[in-house]
């Protein structure tokens, strides 16, 4: 699935431990113009793809999965980046 909007705003890069070895990971919000209104996803962006040279306000196409979890009885879904192009390409 592929996502085409601009880069909206950058969170923090995140480091920690797991099970595989450190990872990395980082929000970056998006926002997406359909038309008559605009949205913003939040999108997360894991280890390598942390080095990619995002700007707020540059506009990207973003390929991504998405996935939920139970946790506690409650659904929690993640979108996650595993491709970054310009949005030309």
């Amino acid at each position: 699935m592929e996502l085409t909007g601009k880069v909206f705003k950058i969170g923090e890069l995140e480091t920690g431990e797991g099970k595989n070895g450190t990872w990395k990971k980082q929000q970056v919000i998006v926002e997406v113009d359909n038309g008559k209104y605009s949205k913003k996803v939040a999108l997360q962006v894991w280890n390598d793809l942390t080095k990619y040279d995002l700007k707020e306000g540059e506009t990207k196409t973003f390929f991504i999965d998405l996935e939920s979890r139970e946790f506690n009885s409650k659904w929690f879904t993640d979108v996650k980046v595993w491709k970054i192009n310009n949005s030309s390409e």
